[in-house]
């Protein structure tokens, strides 16, 4: 996730920490800085009321200096120079005056001050030494003015201690700026963060509720399907009723028919009973969408059921003038399968390949055995149902449209079943499509 910083906001949140840093720097002084006293009133008897005014006074032009630049919004820089420089000219000009006995306690508190002051402080390095020299200078001019012992006195009773804490701790603003700078950029960028979270997730909030929304179309178009596919499945097991009825009808006059009508009767039945099994199997829509339909499993001569469907299309390809080819294995292949689907999958491919085809064309239904696997391919030589239709062949129920929509869906509910039941039933269908026409193969396993 890339994070963008721009300057404005960088600045501003880098004053807010500087001040928040002043804020404890300035409160600081000015609740302990009073209480020095107590050292003057120990080392420095004589003038230690007086010096306890001074402190007062530097407190009072500190809390009002405070207030006047904060409120101004001026560089919080300026108010800590200041307030540094008085503190300073105070402890310089009592490291002139005290006895040389208690030179060393002053210089310890003045290099306390310096030491605190550098700790907390958030500016640039250059800021202190600059303080720093100025401390120099202060202690430099009162001893000049003030000071009744010589400068070796002055600096072996603590000033050298002072000189080294006052160098040494220029050195921790440059670490501490360095710091608190790469903590406000990080800041920065963890906010900026948890905003795009935020709004990341209201998105992901907002589209489950879409989701939801749909899932629950989805919900009631389901119940609609099944209701429907129940409604339409009862009315379909009446109508196969009457045919039954009517067929039973025409075979009581079994000695008025002839041997063609016979055998067209024994197909009605055939094909009845069939429809009759597979209505009562897709009626139920759990069985159909869950992981494995239940099949009536039995050993039979898939090559018979292939001739039977065969001879069971021949007038209906003879009335379109197409020539169907016989390349049907003539030896027994036994197979465990559900026999009435099986034939429903032969029926399905071969009775589409014959709708759409063109007139005079040839159509080859062959079957054979390839490595224990019963091989059963279909041949049109018609016009190629095209890659856009292949891609959505496959899909459960699913109707495929031409992409002209003007001409009748080649390939509808009756492949998508077909290959539904093939893979049911441990089979693989496949197909193919290219300039020399439609191909399609389904193989089962065989027993011995």
């Amino acid at each position: 996730m890339f994070i963008q910083i721009n300057k404005e906001e960088y600045l501003k949140e880098v004053s807010k920490k500087a001040w928040f840093q002043t804020h404890n720097i300035i409160f600081t002084i000015i609740f302990l800085f009073p209480v020095f006293f107590v050292i003057d009133l120990i080392y420095a008897k004589d003038i230690w009321m007086q010096i306890m005014i001074v402190r007062i006074i530097i407190v009072l032009l500190i809390y009002s200096l405070y207030n006047y630049i904060y409120s101004k919004k001026y560089n919080y820089r300026i108010l800590l120079h200041i307030t540094f420089f008085l503190i300073s000219a105070l402890s310089a000009l009592l490291c002139s005056l005290v006895n040389i006995q208690n030179l060393a306690i002053y210089f310890l508190s003045y290099s306390a001050i310096i030491l605190f002051f550098n700790l907390q402080v958030f500016w640039e390095p250059i800021n202190s030494v600059i303080q720093t020299l100025i401390a120099l200078v202060l202690l430099a001019v009162f001893f000049n003015i003030f000071s009744e012992y010589t400068i070796d006195n002055f600096i072996s009773n603590g000033g050298q201690f002072f000189l080294i804490i006052a160098i040494i701790s220029c050195l921790i603003p440059n670490a501490r700026h360095k710091v608190i700078l790469r903590e406000v950029q990080q800041q920065i960028q963890i906010e900026k963060s948890n905003e795009q979270l935020k709004s990341q997730n209201r998105d992901i909030s907002e589209k489950n509720n879409i989701i939801d929304l749909q899932y629950e179309q989805l919900r009631k178009l389901d119940e609609q399907k099944n209701s429907f596919i129940n409604i339409a499945g009862h009315d379909l097991k009446n109508l196969i009723g009457s045919i039954i009825m009517s067929n039973n009808m025409i075979k009581e006059e079994e000695d008025r028919l002839s041997p063609d009508q016979k055998e067209f009767t024994g197909y009605i039945t055939q094909s009845a009973e069939k429809m009759q099994y597979m209505l009562s199997k897709l009626m139920d829509v759990r069985e159909i969408e869950s992981p494995e339909m239940k099949f009536n499993l039995e050993i039979f001569d898939i090559n018979s059921e292939v001739q039977h469907v065969y001879r069971g299309l021949i007038e209906t390809a003879q009335m379109k003038n197409i020539h169907l080819i016989d390349n049907i294995l003539k030896l027994p292949l036994n197979v465990k399968l559900d026999r009435v689907f099986t034939g429903q999958i032969f029926q399905n491919l071969l009775s589409n390949i014959i709708k759409f085809s063109q007139t005079n064309n040839s159509i080859k239904v062959a079957t054979g055995l390839q490595r224990q696997r019963f091989i059963f391919e279909i041949i049109d030589e018609g016009i190629a149902i095209g890659q856009e239709e292949l891609d959505m062949m496959f899909n459960k129920l699913k109707t495929l449209n031409d992409a002209s929509g003007h001409i009748e869906s080649r390939l509808g509910l009756g492949l998508s079943i077909a290959k539904l039941m093939t893979q049911e039933m441990g089979g693989e269908l496949l197909y193919r499509s290219d300039e020399n026409g439609n191909y399609f193969r389904v193989e089962f396993n065989v027993i011995n």
